[in-house]
C-alpha cells in the first residue's frame, strides 16, 4: 500500500489491474466464479465467461490498488467521479427524513460509499464488515475514516435503528449471501439475502433508493442515484417482504447483467 500511495492514481490503479489480469485466473477462487458465471448465465459461451473472469480480476485488484488514493480519487477537484442525480442524495440530507440507500460490490464500491458520504456528510452511516485480519482491517479502515460507518452485526443493527428513528439515512451494499437471510430469486436461482433493507423501509416507511456505481475506464467512476424502488405493500407482511427483496435483487442482477466484469464472481451467492 506505500507503494502504491507513492504512485500516481493511474499508475497505481493500472498496475493492479495488470497484476489481476495475469495472477487472478490461475487462482483456484477462479474455479467457483466460472462456475458461478456458468450457473448464473448460461447462454455464455465459455470464452465469455473467461473474459469476464479476466475483467473481474483487473476490477478486483484496481479496486486494491486504489485504496490509497480514495480521498483524492473522490475529490471534487479531481474529476474522476461522474456524479448522475447526486440532488437526490444531497436534497435527501437537508430534509431530516430518514432514507435507505443500497448497491452492490461492483465497479469500485469504495469510491463509490466514499462518494455517497461526501455527498450527505453526518446524515448518513454506512455498515463494513471487518477483515478476519485485524492488521488488515486497521489498515483499510484508515483510508476511509472519514465516513461515519459501523460494524456489521446486532450492535452495527441497532445503530442503524437509532439512526433512521433520528430521521438520517443509512447506506448498505446488500449482494452477499446471508445464510439467516430469505430465499430471493437471483438470477433465475434462489440465493439467501438479507432482508433488513426491506423491514426497516417498512418499519420507517422510508424509500429504499439504488445507487449503482460503475468503473467508466481505468480510474474514472460513475455514481448514479436512481429512483426509489416501489415497496410492495399487500398487507401480507412475509409476502410483501419477498417481493420488495425481489424487485432489490432483480435490480442488482441488472446492473450485473450490464457490466458483468464488474462483479465479485467468486463470492458464494448461492447455494453449491
Amino acid at each position: 500500500m506505500t507503494l502504491l500511495a507513492c504512485l500516481p492514481v493511474d499508475w497505481a490503479s493500472g498496475l493492479g489491474g495488470f497484476i489481476g489480469r495475469i495472477a487472478g485466473p490461475r487462482l483456484g477462487l477462479s474455479r467457483r466464479a466460472l462456475r458461478n458465471l456458468r450457473q448464473a448465465m448460461p447462454e455464455n459461451s465459455e470464452a465469455e465467461n473467461r473474459r469476464i473472469l479476466r475483467g473481474m480480476w483487473d476490477n478486483l485488484c484496481r479496486t486494491m490498488a486504489e485504496y490509497p488514493h480514495l480521498a483524492r480519487i473522490v475529490a471534487s477537484a479531481s474529476g474522476r467521479v461522474e456524479i448522475v442525480n447526486g440532488q437526490a442524495l444531497t436534497g435527501l440530507a437537508t430534509t431530516a427524513q430518514p432514507g435507505i440507500l443500497f448497491g452492490g460490490h461492483l465497479g469500485n464500491w469504495e469510491i463509490g460509499s466514499s462518494t455517497v458520504h461526501l455527498l450527505m456528510g453526518a446524515s448518513v452511516i454506512s455498515v463494513y464488515r471487518a477483515t478476519n485480519n485485524p492488521w488488515v482491517d486497521g489498515l483499510m479502515r484508515r483510508f476511509h475514516s472519514r465516513r461515519r460507518a459501523v460494524p456489521k452485526g446486532s450492535e452495527g443493527g441497532r445503530e442503524l435503528v437509532r439512526q433512521l428513528r433520528q430521521g438520517g439515512s443509512v447506506a448498505l451494499l446488500v449482494d452477499q449471501k446471508q445464510n439467516d437471510g430469505i430465499a430471493v430469486p437471483f438470477f433465475r436461482r434462489d440465493a439467501m439475502t438479507a432482508p433488513a433493507i426491506a423491514r426497516l423501509g417498512y418499519r420507517f416507511q422510508c424509500p429504499l433508493i439504488p445507487v449503482r456505481f460503475e468503473r467508466l475506464k481505468g480510474a474514472r467512476f460513475r455514481c448514479t442515484v436512481m429512483s426509489p424502488i416501489e415497496m410492495v405493500e399487500t398487507g401480507d407482511a412475509a409476502r410483501d417482504l419477498l417481493a420488495t427483496m425481489t424487485l432489490v435483487n432483480a435490480m442488482l442482477e441488472g446492473w450485473i447483467r450490464a457490466r458483468p466484469e464488474q462483479w465479485l464472481w467468486i463470492h458464494s451467492r448461492w447455494p453449491a
